[in-house]
């Protein structure tokens, strides 16, 4: 299965269990990937693909626009984004939050198949 992958999205939330994470937004981090038959685009139409700037511009919305103690449920809301598409037949994302472990960067990443895929 063909591939389209986004890496380095930066986002600022307000996501975080411990006291004081959501007082202020902080950078999370997103790499973002989704399975989907990309034959189609090869006749060179963007409607026969997705808009990458649409996809991140959908992810940072999220992000900007919510509140959760812990990134997995952030992960999920954003495997919904990326799963909008019934295109799309699988789908990955990894949240991290660098800089808030004393240089360590914790991160989670999330993979769901389609419900609304069209192999689904």
């Amino acid at each position: 299965m063909d591939a389209i992958r986004i890496r380095g999205i930066r986002a600022f939330g307000r996501h975080g269990s411990d006291p004081g994470e959501r007082e202020l937004r902080q950078l999370i981090e997103i790499d973002a990937m989704v399975e989907i038959d990309l034959r189609p685009a090869a006749g060179d139409d963007l409607a026969q693909t997705l808009d990458y700037a649409s996809l991140r511009a959908s992810l940072v919305r999220v992000v900007a626009t919510t509140s959760y103690a812990l990134l997995e449920r952030l992960g999920a809301d954003l495997l919904d984004v990326l799963c909008a598409d019934p295109r799309v037949v699988r789908a990955e994302v990894t949240l991290s939050k660098p800089g808030i472990l004393d240089g360590a960067t914790p991160s989670v990443t999330l993979r769901r198949t389609n419900s609304r895929g069209e192999s689904a």
